[in-house]
């Protein structure tokens, strides 16, 4: 039975081969049309993908591989059917004539088969071609991207220093951030690094551009990122934040790659983006772009650089390339224009942009002064100041955390161009204003003052101003194109044009004029002239008048008639002032007055009516005679009151006494500037706890006082002329304990700021050691002072191991001191130290410096006499060696 089953098997096989060869032969006709058929569909369905493929294609994506051997294999297959359709036509028309009969029914056999084996290969194609739902992928990003860049001016060195960080001399330097105003050329430098790591192809796999904007939004930098290191779609489309952060570390982490980050406003979280950790080692390294150094600090880069403007040679290039030659050329006297134009841009590219395509074709030198009339008067005005320059550099100021803040910054607006701007006056301004009201006292308020123009200058719309080494008050600027754009904001983007008026250098201000200021919020004048009126000017809405430096003898009758919410009046430095009218009672809403260095010798009493005067501040009146009899006591919501001069004080003796008694009288006061020139009235001070409390800034000039009882609340001191001074001592609070480990040690922790001058009995300043904060100190023609610290007294080496004596010393000027032999028996560290200037001191031999505690970082300079130095005595030759560069030789008539 097993040897018949396989001959059964065959036999079936020739049976069923055998039943087919007629189907195959008999239906040959109607198989090729059906395979036509189904070959036209296909081809019908090839040009739909291929459609598709190519639109893909246009968009920067890449066909599948599927996708493309699909189209190949259809290419392919038509040739092929083409052939079979082509034999089985000539097979039909070989047919016996009146027969259904093949002549060879062997090839009509094998040509029918075909047919039907290639309808069901075409059948699988259209199945195929029909399931595409993706037919292309992006393209892998190439490593660098190229951006474009016109040719930059003036940032070699900036770059370079950058260039060199991200080379491999940079290793400890992972991350550099970029920030500077607007409009200074952060994105074109970081556009430069971008382009030159695709010239150089440093070892990198990958160099990622991203701008962030505002706000940080973790989705979009990571979209940008799934376009740039290939990650499969099916692993993205659908997927959280966080398992997306997953896949782009798990692809980041094994590439070598910079990232470039634009434009960022706030801390964006790269470990929720996906983002490895930086590590210099592993090339992993990122350069950002800010308008604020804080977001710096919160993206915890390695190096912060800051993009300041163009020194002039390089503004005045960069002006003229946008101007064109042509235009610069057109006549002699254009160069000289231009130059004044490109100085009205202060060095930003933005604005030498801006302004230099805006005078393109502008070539007659009448064109130029007309222009250069809008620009310096009605700068908004100037094409494209608007739209181009004003509405970006805004951004900044949008993103300010508050309306205090953005106050604040416009205010300084009313300073004149290049006007270095005093941190004390301008807080003092804020305060009278109101802007920093959540303060309950002025202290507070103050601090609260400095940590608004840090934030400012942080955001970089504020700039240092250059502030004296010597001298404790610092000083602050803006940036003439800033102060355009904060005018315009302040006239509500250009709509009112007088909301704030500012005028500086006017010979006079006609009647006429002021007229038009009736709907003004502030008026700020300086050094100009107002002409007389005949009527009382009405400013119904003003707040805020400042007429500082002005030429102003006296003002016309009832001029502050018309002022019912006026908060702020300054008439400081109008040196020709002599006489303030009696109308100024009806200014009840004044909270601000400024009288210093003004000609006024008499104070009208009717300024008791100023109910609501929070500062009042009368410094350098050196012809006032004498203050109205109550009138200080009756300004019942005083808290600030400064009166002292720099030259010697205007009171003696029975004037001091009852200002003090009045000062004390009121319940609000805590913030008082005062000199002080008799026994009595330092007495007075003295025996009132609640007037040492609120005294920050006092001036001793006294001949006959021979000790000195300091609270603890002073923050400035100055003691001159005090020619029996023998001793200063700390008048201690029994119930304060300011360190346990020294209960009988109390500190001066405000004291910052301290000048002795013509004491000439005074031995030594050994009292500063309780004065941990001291910044400046300032010690001259005192002929019996033989050292600055005796630390030969046994108490002393204990509280200066404690406190850290001068640790916080900034500037240190010694002139005219005959005996002194010492500033302090051992080095001292010095970690802030700025300044030094020692001047006719012929027995100081020694500096405390030696290598140990070596010198100050901060060190800029040391002033003295050539013949001093080179006299020096130097524990070691290296600190000399160290020092020498700081020091600046001095001649005696250069110093006074």
């Amino acid at each position: 039975m097993d040897c018949v089953r396989p001959i059964l098997d065959v036999a079936s096989r020739l049976w069923d081969s055998a039943a087919k060869r007629p189907v195959y032969i008999r239906h040959l006709p109607q198989n090729l049309n059906s395979l036509r058929t189904e070959m036209e569909e296909l081809k019908n369905l090839y040009e739909d993908v291929k459609e598709r493929v190519e639109r893909e294609e246009k968009r920067q994506k890449k066909r599948l591989r599927v996708v493309d051997g699909w189209l190949r294999g259809v290419e392919a297959m038509e040739k092929e059917v083409e052939e079979i359709l082509a034999k089985g036509d000539e097979e039909i028309q070989k047919k016996c004539l009146g027969t259904c009969c093949p002549k060879n029914c062997g090839a009509s056999y094998n040509l029918g088969k075909m047919v039907l084996e290639k309808m069901d290969a075409v059948t699988v194609k259209k199945t195929e071609g029909s399931n595409f739902s993706v037919i292309a992928e992006p393209l892998p990003s190439p490593p660098v991207m190229e951006r474009q860049l016109e040719k930059t001016v003036g940032q070699d060195l900036l770059f370079g220093k950058v260039w060199k960080w991200l080379q491999d001399g940079g290793e400890q330097v992972s991350s550099i951030g970029l920030y500077g105003m607007g409009g200074v050329g952060k994105t074109t430098l970081l556009t430069r690094i971008n382009n030159e790591l695709l010239k150089t192809r440093l070892e990198f796999d990958a160099v990622i551009w991203v701008t962030v904007s505002r706000p940080a939004n973790v989705e979009k930098v990571q979209r940008v990122l799934f376009n740039k290191v290939e990650i499969p779609q099916d692993k993205w489309e659908g997927r959280s934040e966080d398992e997306r952060a997953e896949e782009i570390f798990n692809v980041l982490k094994t590439k070598k790659f910079v990232l470039l980050l634009d434009d960022i406003w706030e801390r964006l979280d790269l470990s929720k983006v996906g983002i490895p950790p930086l590590n210099p080692q592993d090339k992993l390294k990122m350069v950002l772009t800010t308008r604020s150094k804080d977001v710096c600090q919160d993206m915890e880069v390695t190096e912060s650089i800051e993009v300041n403007c163009l020194p002039w040679e390089d503004a005045f290039a960069l002006f003229q390339t946008k101007v064109g030659a042509d235009t610069i050329n057109s006549h002699p006297d254009i160069p000289k224009l231009a130059e004044m134009v490109a100085k009205e841009c202060c060095g930003l590219p933005l604005a030498l942009i801006t302004i230099g395509r805006a005078m393109a074709g502008t070539k007659t030198p009448e064109e130029w002064e007309k222009k250069i009339e809008m620009l310096k008067n009605y700068p908004a005005k100037f094409p494209g100041m608007e739209n181009r320059l004003f509405s970006r550099l805004a951004f900044s100021y949008d993103s300010l955390p508050d309306e205090t803040i953005k106050s604040c910054f416009l205010y300084c607006s009313l300073f004149p161009e290049d006007y270095e701007i005093s941190h004390r006056n301008i807080i003092q301004l804020w305060i009278g204003e109101g802007f920093l009201d959540e303060y309950d006292n002025i202290q507070k308020a103050r601090n609260q003052g400095e940590e608004v123009i840090k934030s400012l200058q942080l955001a970089c719309l504020l700039e240092n101003g250059i502030s004296p080494l010597d001298e404790k008050d610092e000083y602050l600027k803006m940036h003439d194109v800033i102060r355009d754009m904060a005018l315009w904001l302040a006239h509500e983007n250009g709509k009112k044009k007088n909301k704030f008026v500012v005028k500086d250098g006017v010979e006079s201000i006609r009647a006429q004029e002021v007229e038009k200021w009736k709907e003004t919020q502030r008026i700020s004048l300086w050094n100009t002239d107002i002409e007389e009126h005949r009527k009382p000017p009405y400013f119904p809405n003003i707040e805020t008048f400042l007429a500082s430096s002005v030429f102003i003898e006296s003002f016309s009758n009832r001029f502050f008639t018309n002022m019912p919410m006026v908060r702020v009046l300054d008439l400081s430095n109008n040196f020709k002032l002599m006489k303030l009218p009696v109308e100024i009672r009806n200014l009840v809403t004044l909270q601000y007055l400024n009288l210093s260095c003004t000609s006024i010798e008499y104070l009208p009493v009717e300024l008791k009516n100023l109910k609501k005067l929070r500062c009042l501040i009368l410094n350098d009146m050196y012809f006032l005679e004498s203050l109205p009899s109550q009138m200080v006591s009756s300004l019942s919501s005083l808290q600030l009151f400064s009166m002292y001069s720099t030259e010697g004080s205007a009171f003696k003796g029975y004037d001091e006494r009852r200002l003090l008694e009045e000062l004390e009288q009121l319940e609000h006061i805590d913030d008082i500037s005062i000199d002080l020139t008799s026994v009595s009235s330092i007495q007075t001070l003295f025996n009132s706890h609640k007037l040492q409390k609120s005294t920050r800034w006092l001036q001793l000039v006294c001949e006959h006082m021979n000790l000195v009882q300091l609270s603890l609340y002073i923050e400035t001191l100055h003691i001159k002329n005090c020619f029996e001074l023998q001793d200063v001592k700390i008048n201690f609070e029994k119930e304060v304990v300011v360190y346990s480990k020294f209960p009988r040690h109390q500190c001066l922790n405000n004291l910052c700021d301290v000048k002795i001058f013509r004491c000439h009995k005074l031995l030594n300043l050994t009292w500063l050691i309780c004065a941990p904060s001291l910044q400046f100190l300032s010690v001259e023609f005192c002929e019996s002072m033989e050292k600055v610290i005796d630390d030969e007294r046994s108490e002393v080496l204990e509280i200066v191991d404690h406190l850290g004596v001068f640790s916080r010393l900034i500037s240190l000027t010694l002139t005219w001191l005959p005996k002194l032999r010492s500033i302090y028996g051992r080095a001292l560290p010095f970690p802030s130290l700025r300044y030094i200037r020692v001047l006719q001191c012929p027995s100081l031999r020694e500096l405390p410096f030696d290598s140990n505690t070596g010198i100050s970082k901060k060190l800029e300079q040391i002033r003295g006499q050539k013949e001093w130095w080179d006299g020096l005595d130097w524990e070691d030759q290296a600190i000399m060696h160290n020092l020498t560069p700081y020091f600046q030789p001095t001649q005696i008539q250069d110093e006074i």
